[in-house]
C-alpha cells in the first residue's frame, strides 16, 4: 500500500462549500458543505504543497467565498473562477493579486459565462492577468470547439473530459498544448489507467491530478486509491510530475509549502 504523502501534492481541483457566502441551485442542486477545515482534515495524510480551489456552478459569480478562502490557506494556493464577460480590468487585477489564476467555463452544468464569449474574454484576461481558461465539458463536445480552443493562449480541460466518445478528440488538443486533469475518475466512462498513460505518452507536461473534494454529485466521492492509481498508471517519476510539477508550471502560486505543518500554520 503507497504512502499518500509520498509526494508533494499540489491538488490542481478541489472545491470549498462554505454556507456563509452565497449559492444558487443548479439544476435544482445544492451541495452540502464542505468548508476549508473539512478539507485539510480529509487530506491530512497528504503531503499537501498547495492547491486550486475551483468555482463550481452553485456559486455563480460570487468572488466573496474564494477570496475568503484564499486567504484562509495562504498563497500557497491559488483561485479558479467564474466571471461574466464584462468584468473590469479593474477587479481582473485585484482577483489576480488575492490568487485568482484561471477562469471557468462550465459547459456541462452551466451557471459561468457563454461559450460564444471565451474565445475573446480568454485572449483579454491572458493580456491583462496571465490567467487560463478552465473547462468543464463533454468531451463528444470538443470536436465543434476544437479550433476555437487551439486558439487560445493556455487551456485546461476538467475531469479527463468525461467520455470515451470524445476522448480521440481530447488527444488531439493535449497535441496542441492544452492540459488534462486527472480528476473525477467515478465522472468518466472509460478506463482511467490507459486514459492518462496515453495522455502522458504525448505530453508527459500536460497531465495535473485533482482531488476533485468534495466530489459533488460524482457517483462515487473522491478515494485515496485515486491517487495511488496514478502512481500505479505511470511510475513514480511521471506520478510526481502529475501530482505536482505540471500544475506548478500551470497556475504560478505565490508561495508553496513543501509541508502540511506550514500550511496550518499560515
Amino acid at each position: 500500500m503507497k504512502n499518500l504523502n509520498q509526494f508533494q501534492l499540489f491538488d490542481s481541483h478541489f472545491h470549498i462549500i462554505d454556507k456563509r457566502f452565497p449559492l444558487v441551485a443548479n439544476q435544482g442542486y445544492l451541495p452540502d458543505g464542505f468548508t476549508v477545515t473539512d478539507y485539510l482534515d480529509r487530506t491530512k495524510s497528504y503531503n499537501i504543497a498547495g492547491g486550486a480551489i475551483v468555482s463550481g456552478s452553485f456559486q455563480g459569480f460570487d468572488q466573496t467565498y474564494l477570496l475568503s478562502v484564499l486567504a484562509e490557506l495562504g498563497s500557497g494556493f491559488v483561485g479558479v473562477t467564474q466571471l461574466p464577460a464584462n468584468v473590469s480590468d479593474t477587479e481582473l487585477i485585484c482577483l489576480d493579486q488575492a490568487g485568482v489564476r484561471a477562469v471557468r467555463f462550465n459547459l456541462k452544468r452551466g451557471g459561468s459565462e457563454e461559450v460564444k464569449n471565451m474565445e475573446r474574454f480568454a485572449a483579454r484576461i491572458y493580456a491583462t492577468v496571465g490567467w487560463h481558461i478552465e473547462l468543464y465539458v463533454d468531451a463528444k463536445d470538443l470536436p465543434e470547439l476544437h479550433d476555437t480552443l487551439i486558439k487560445l493562449p493556455c487551456v485546461c480541460i476538467d475531469h479527463l473530459g468525461l467520455s470515451k466518445v470524445g476522448f480521440l478528440s481530447l488527444l488531439s488538443l493535449v497535441e496542441k498544448g492544452v492540459f488534462v486533469k486527472a480528476s473525477g475518475f467515478s465522472r468518466v466512462d472509460f478506463e482511467v489507467k490507459s486514459a492518462l498513460r496515453e495522455i502522458v505518452v504525448i505530453n508527459p507536461a500536460a497531465l495535473v491530478f485533482g482531488t476533485d473534494l468534495p466530489s459533488t454529485r460524482a457517483p462515487q466521492p473522491y478515494s485515496d486509491n485515486d491517487y495511488r492509481l496514478v502512481i500505479d498508471a505511470l511510475g513514480e517519476t511521471m506520478a510526481q510530475k502529475v501530482f505536482y510539477e505540471n500544475a506548478i508550471n500551470l497556475y504560478r502560486p505565490k508561495k508553496l509549502f513543501a509541508t502540511r505543518s506550514r500550511v496550518t500554520q499560515e
